[in-house]
């Protein structure tokens, strides 16, 4: 299990986390929903201890992390346990695109070799995958970044807006994959606005506002929901549909 409890996070006065709870289970996808600036990027940063909490706890597993840390406190790595894919990617431009999902498997999975060859399959690369970044599309690259998360055989995988600057076509086939990765058992937490994958394949939906989850639950939760505050933001993107 991955948990977060009580996530406190400040940036100089501005407050972005306000006592976060979530909860995300192997073989879960968790889509995290909200209007901009609310905190969600943050909290996946917390989340894979990039960012540390001024204040609470994360566990991974059996791993428990308490913030504030010690000032001489050593704290252990969760990769490749827990790994994230973020908008940006970070893929070496110098390294074709396999070299680039091959590289962090090496020290890490000895079947990194055959793995490989099964993702190229899953995500249809076959076709570019010895490439370089600048000779790839927005969306193949997309791909080659869930492939580099996957080769590392994460517990749980946190997803920051990757299919945000995709067209209609290539989110959709970025989106479909994700049910594979439930299907291997893998925790995922996806931050979207594609309010339609949430409702079809979310097992949880957090609603995030002002830095805290205001509302939690299944994806019935975007049917019916309960908090004013919900209800707002559902019928505003409903307005811009």
């Amino acid at each position: 299990m991955l948990t977060a409890t009580d996530i406190h996070k400040s940036f100089g006065d501005k407050q972005v986390l306000n006592g976060v709870d979530v909860q995300i289970a192997p073989g879960q996808i968790a889509c995290v929903i909200g209007p901009s600036g609310t905190g969600k990027t943050t909290l996946l940063r917390a989340l894979a201890l990039l960012d540390f909490p001024d204040r609470g706890k994360v566990a991974v597993e059996d791993d428990t992390y308490n913030f504030p840390l010690a000032p001489d406190q050593a704290i252990k790595s969760p990769w490749p346990r827990l790994t994230a894919v973020f908008q940006s990617l970070f893929l070496w431009p110098h390294l074709t695109l396999r070299e680039n999902i091959m590289l962090p498997a090496r020290n890490c999975n000895s079947n990194a070799e055959k793995d490989i060859e099964g993702l190229i399959r899953l995500f249809e690369m076959g076709d570019f995958i010895d490439n370089y970044p600048n000779e790839a599309s927005l969306g193949q690259r997309q791909r080659v970044a869930l492939a580099r998360a996957l080769i590392l055989n994460p517990l749980y995988i946190l997803m920051d807006e990757i299919t945000s600057a995709l067209d209609v076509e290539q989110t959709a086939r970025i989106l479909k994959k994700l049910t594979h990765l439930k299907e291997r058992g893998i925790g995922v937490m996806l931050i979207t606005h594609h309010l339609g994958f949430a409702r079809n394949a979310a097992d949880q939906v957090l609603f995030m506002d002002a830095g805290r989850v205001v509302e939690q639950g299944g994806p019935d939760v975007l049917k019916n929901p309960q908090t004013p505050r919900l209800r707002q933001f559902l019928s505003l993107v409903e307005e811009v549909r």
